[in-house]
């Protein structure tokens, strides 16, 4: 038996250190909040909560992903007010945990001989929020359910930045009032899209009335919100307040009896159905779990984060833990971002890179901005994919393929959108994507321009921006090609539209060049992809290399498939794009060989680095690979690199130096990126280029840590291309066909190193100097 004892202590060794380094990453507070600024995420599912106490009261706001009402603003699902009595948070030992291991906030208060502690977790699987009160002795427990939508609100100026009107409403604009009443005991809630939304009002605009009734609507019949109840409580009537400078309605709910214990639930749906009536019918399954004993469904929820936490992590001087250690701090921000990540595993809708499911009051992030909790900048239903693509690209190595599904699903939900764009306005196939996305696959409508020529073209953006910026979507093409080599997915499904995607470019450019001359290619039988875009920056481009990297590296991995996955004459079309491109453009600066943005340009516009995109995403340079001297050339010497140069928000120059095995420089830019936030939550990076907190900041550092660590190549396995030999780790990571790599260094040596398959092994290149 003791054999047997050794042998299963042995075997939890690993997992224990893990579990005691994360555990050093909990955050913990012991005072309460100024103000919502200085919430605590919590989550799971689909559902965020930003929770904090106030005054002696706990409050937390509830959000959930695909909230969008008639102007495609991402709303909140409101705020809940927690009061005891007598108040264990009245007096002077408090304290709050985020408990990463276990995807929950608790907070504990002691007043006098009194003492409580409020426990709030989501459940994974279901969408209810759990709210648990205990005692050492008998409270009275007062909830409030807080709305500021309990009218109609006239949106004016800025405050439109948070839907798809953004600077140029048409009209007044308003934000509907909710439902809201007190029904079997409880506080019901909801929303529902009026009929006329600004998909109407972009359809018409973009000249796509003809074939409206083809085109994919998730405004139409949408109904979103829940119930507020617990099996102590009982309706208690109305209040009114107002917090910041946002006046609320509260329905207050008030516990029969005192009692050592209380429980909440708050129990959320979503559908699209006429009535509200059917709303409410498909609530009632929801609202049942939630009121079953929570115990089972709590252990799942446990499990599922278990798992989560065992299957990637990264803990950067764990002997050390020191919150003003910059790269201790590195390592815990990087897993408080997966934490946040974590928390819209299941959801309908991707994690939004202007503060995912956490935004709080605009004016703790601009005091100019006194707007409701339901402002974010750049939109709710705006998916900005330069940015989107920064949340989505670290899920690979995390292992966390399976949380890349909801921003797949987002495009192939838009994929008959985005053709029926290239047959309206161009008559030929493929599926065109422009860069600012609405989620019903059109472009943003102040970003198309209804100050347009007349007899500019109908599928462009007349934005000196976005014109012609098309290629990001290649990303997810890539990403969705990923999923077969880190994961073993089937990417079968997926095939329909990255060839959709790729026909665009295609077909797109050869009907250009026929609108200019007689020939649809150039005279080595290449595509002249004119006008181009590099990113937002490199404008009216001319064979843009981050398209043309783009497109070879999607093709080429299309190529690399099994051989069972495309038809012969699927092949056959990929080796004819492919033959179709033009290779990459050169420049020479102070005797330099760098790579450059295209072959020619017009004008400079932003100030993104799509010259190293050959770097990352796209793989053409980087370590083991030729000519690796003329990318690190481009990161020091092209003086537009050196002047756009930063860590802030969705700049990637660690990424770039990391991936070309720059280590002091990618350290240096990787700290930065990852340094605590200077808000109260580390996380809560922002606003940087977008808005608080910026999930693109957050995914961009975590990119650049995993990138410092591993690199691969085909089979081949960098590990520790970019690593400064002074600084210890305890890493897990995964790497394509199927593998993880688990290593811990100390004092500058691999102490220990688990490759499974264990095969894979001898892929493995340590470059740690």
């Amino acid at each position: 038996m003791r054999h047997y004892i050794w042998a299963a202590v042995l075997l939890l060794l690993p997992y224990l250190g893990q579990a005691q380094e994360l555990a050093s990453n909990n955050i913990i507070w012991t005072s309460q909040s100024k103000n919502s600024g200085e919430s605590m995420p919590c989550g799971g599912g689909d559902i965020g909560l930003n929770v904090w106490a106030e005054n002696g009261d706990v409050l937390f706001y509830v959000a959930r992903s695909g909230t969008f009402d008639e102007n495609n603003s991402l709303l909140k699902l409101g705020r809940v007010r927690l009061r005891l009595t007598p108040n264990p948070f009245e007096g002077s030992a408090f304290k709050q945990t985020l408990n990463l291991q276990q995807g929950n906030v608790t907070l504990t208060g002691t007043a006098g001989k009194t003492t409580a502690q409020v426990h709030i977790w989501v459940d994974v699987f279901k969408p209810i929020v759990h709210v648990e009160v205990s005692s050492n002795e008998k409270l009275a427990a007062e909830a409030t359910y807080e709305s500021w939508r309990f009218a109609d609100r006239l949106l004016k100026a800025k405050e439109n930045n948070q839907n798809s009107y953004k600077w140029a409403p048409q009209g007044e604009v308003k934000t509907r009032h909710d439902s809201i009443a007190f029904r079997n005991q409880g506080v019901e809630f909801f929303h529902q899209n009026r009929p006329q939304t600004v998909f109407d009002v972009t359809v018409q605009q973009q000249g796509l009335a003809a074939v409206k009734a083809q085109l994919f609507n998730p405004l139409q019949e949408l109904i979103f919100g829940g119930t507020l109840q617990g099996p102590n409580m009982a309706a208690a009537g109305t209040t009114t307040g107002q917090y910041l400078s946002t006046p609320y309605t509260g329905w207050k709910l008030k516990s029969r009896t005192s009692a050592k214990s209380h429980s909440l639930q708050v129990a959320l749906h979503t559908a699209y159905t006429p009535s509200a009536a059917q709303w409410q019918q498909g609530l009632q399954p929801t609202l049942a779990a939630a009121q079953q004993n929570p115990k089972a469904a709590r252990q799942r929820t446990l499990a599922w984060w278990r798992d989560y936490w065992s299957r990637s992590f990264i803990h950067v001087q764990p002997a050390n833990a020191a919150s003003n250690a910059p790269e201790w701090q590195a390592g815990r921000n990087y897993q408080l971002m997966r934490y946040m990540l974590g928390c819209n595993a299941f959801g309908q809708y991707p994690t939004k890179f202007n503060g995912g499911l956490f935004t709080y009051d605009p004016a703790l992030t601009d005091s100019t901005l006194k707007f409701t909790p339901d402002f974010r900048n750049w939109g709710g239903g705006t998916h900005t994919a330069q940015n989107q693509r920064l949340v989505y690209w670290p899920m690979l190595k995390s292992g966390d393929a399976a949380l890349l599904k909801p921003q797949f699903a987002y495009y192939l939900r838009l994929l008959n959108n985005a053709e029926l764009r290239s047959q309206v306005y161009w008559q030929h196939k493929g599926a065109c994507f422009t860069e600012q996305l609405e989620n019903f696959g059109l472009p943003n409508p102040a970003e198309y321009n209804w100050k347009r020529p007349a007899d500019y073209d109908k599928g462009m953006e007349h934005n000196a921006w976005l014109e012609y910026e098309w290629d990001t979507v290649l990303e997810f093409c890539l990403m969705m090609l990923e999923t077969e080599r880190y994961a073993g997915q089937d990417v079968a499904a997926y095939l329909p539209f990255i060839e959709s995607c790729l026909t665009f470019f295609d077909q797109h450019y050869q009907y250009l060049a026929k609108q200019r001359g007689a020939k649809a290619l150039d005279g080595e039988g290449h595509l002249v992809l004119y006008p181009g875009s590099g990113a937002e920056t490199y404008k009216m481009a001319y064979n843009s290399t981050a398209t043309i990297s783009g497109l070879r590296t999607v093709l080429t991995r299309l190529l690399a498939l099994p051989t069972q996955v495309g038809t012969a004459e699927q092949r056959k079309s990929w080796e004819g794009m492919l033959g179709r491109l033009p290779g990459i453009s050169f420049r020479e600066v102070d005797g330099h060989k760098v790579i450059s943005p295209a072959k020619l340009w017009e004008r400079v516009n932003n100030t993104e680095s799509p010259q190293l995109y050959p770097v990352y995403p796209w793989g053409l340079y980087g370590i083991g690979q030729p000519d690796l001297e003329t990318a690190v050339n481009t990161y020091r010497f092209d003086p537009d690199v050196q002047k756009f140069r930063s860590h802030v928000g969705w700049k990637q120059h660690n990424i770039f130096a990391a991936r070309l095995g720059l280590t002091d420089e990618a350290a240096e830019l990787t700290l930065k990126k990852l340094q605590d936030s200077g808000r109260r939550f580390p996380a809560f990076w922002g606003p940087g280029y977008d808005w608080t907190p910026d999930h693109n900041w957050g995914g961009s550092g975590m990119i650049g840590l995993q990138e410092m660590l591993l690199q691969t190549d085909n089979r081949k396995i960098y590990l520790l291309p970019a690593w400064p030999k002074t600084w210890d780790v305890h890493f897990k990571l995964h790497a394509p066909y199927q593998t993880t790599v688990e290593c811990t260094v100390r004092n500058g040596q691999v102490q220990e190193l688990k490759v499974l398959p264990e095969s894979r092994r001898q892929d493995v290149e340590v470059l740690l100097k």
